[in-house]
């Protein structure tokens, strides 16, 4: 079993950054991958970012490629998602969350964080 919980979200003017951080509980966290997910209001869950096991190996949506940065530090159990250049588009809940295998696909993640809010104003 694994619990997540998220934080750093915020309120942000456009242009600017926010990292969000993702404890994980338990001493299996090195054993998962990692992903970041956002729902926008009125529109589906999607994909991020994600990373391997020991963070050798990241992916990124076109949509947030060269503003975001997935990191990870399995001492602190901890994974984070550097966000730059922020633009209104960005507003949604982000959610972490952890799978077996390093995979984009949502349904493939098996423990999710609650979620935080990330607001982006013009």
């Amino acid at each position: 079993q694994v619990q997540l919980v998220e934080s750093g979200g915020g309120l942000v003017q456009a242009g600017g950054s926010l990292r969000l951080s993702c404890a994980a509980s338990g001493r299996t966290f090195s054993r998962y991958a990692m992903g970041w997910f956002r729902q926008a209001p009125g529109k589906e869950r999607e994909f991020v970012s994600a990373i391997t096991l020991s963070g050798g190996w990241t992916r990124y949506a076109d949509s947030v490629k060269g503003r975001f940065t997935i990191s990870r530090d399995n001492a602190k159990n901890t994974v984070y998602l550097q966000m730059n250049s922020l633009k209104p588009e960005d507003t949604a809940v982000y959610y972490c969350a952890a799978a077996v295998g390093f995979t984009t696909t949502q349904r493939e993640y098996e423990y999710w964080g609650q979620g935080t809010q990330v607001t982006v104003s013009k």
